[in-house]
């Protein structure tokens, strides 16, 4: 495989508006998360900006921005923008779509979300963690994959996706990390489906991929990392990039 990581960001935000630039520690946060793309170690990083003042940022920083039309719906669609301005002769065959809103992700995370396409039967690589709490797994917002690890393995395909409790009975419950390795093939294929009902009705775009027929492929990790949503979201963030206690690795 030949990697690259690709961050689609944009400074529209409804809870946190600007939130790209929002300052954590003296960085905007979009540069933290390019830090942390920068540790994993995997390959070139590009920024796919909806704006040139994120793309100002970017280059500002030594890293590589592209600027893409603000009109695109989805962070996928400025992943393949960005990716086929950016590498036209396809040298990159797999393409990490890592959303410019985790700043604390464990770089290591980006390494271990490859090893499902180590599979030929996988079209599209993704993470899991465990649900620790009732709560956890009560939230609408925490998206829940129906995937079952037996015997310990690393990797299991993903079944289905879903805001709701799944799969029932007893057994673990897996809270889905909103990170993506796609082969390039599949990627191309996935922007050019059209909507499908269910992804329409759960709000969540990895479902028109298994409705045509895609395999997802998990791989598990400790703990789900957090997105930056809301001005509380941006203050703990702010402690666990504090220098005097980084709480990840």
């Amino acid at each position: 495989m030949h990697p690259i990581i690709v961050i689609p960001t944009r400074m529209a935000s409804t809870r946190l508006p600007g939130k790209p630039l929002a300052d954590i520690h003296g960085r905007p946060m979009i540069l933290h998360v390019l830090d942390r793309a920068r540790e994993a170690g995997i390959g070139p990083i590009v920024v796919a900006c909806a704006e040139a003042e994120l793309a100002a940022v970017v280059r500002a920083d030594g890293g590589l921005a592209v600027l893409t039309d603000p009109a695109l719906p989805r962070g996928s669609d400025r992943v393949h923008v960005a990716l086929e301005q950016f590498d036209p002769d396809g040298r990159h065959d797999v393409v990490i779509n890592l959303q410019g809103d985790l700043p604390t992700i464990p770089p290591d995370y980006l390494r271990t979300v490859l090893a499902p396409l180590a599979d030929p039967r996988f079209d599209i690589a993704t993470l899991v963690a465990p649900i620790t709490s009732a709560a956890e797994a009560a939230a609408p917002s925490v998206v829940k994959a129906a995937c079952a690890f037996e015997d310990a393995p690393a990797v299991a395909p993903a079944l289905y996706f879903s805001r709701a409790v799944i799969p029932a009975g007893e057994g673990p419950l897996w809270h889905h990390i909103g990170v993506y390795a796609f082969r390039r093939p599949a990627l191309a294929r996935f922007v050019a489906l059209a909507e499908s009902p269910l992804e329409k009705r759960e709000a969540l775009e990895q479902l028109r991929a298994l409705e045509a027929g895609m395999r997802i492929g998990c791989a598990r990790v400790a703990h789900a990392p957090f997105g930056v949503d809301t001005p509380g979201d941006l203050e703990r963030a702010r402690a666990d990039l504090d220098p005097a206690r980084r709480s990840f690795a």
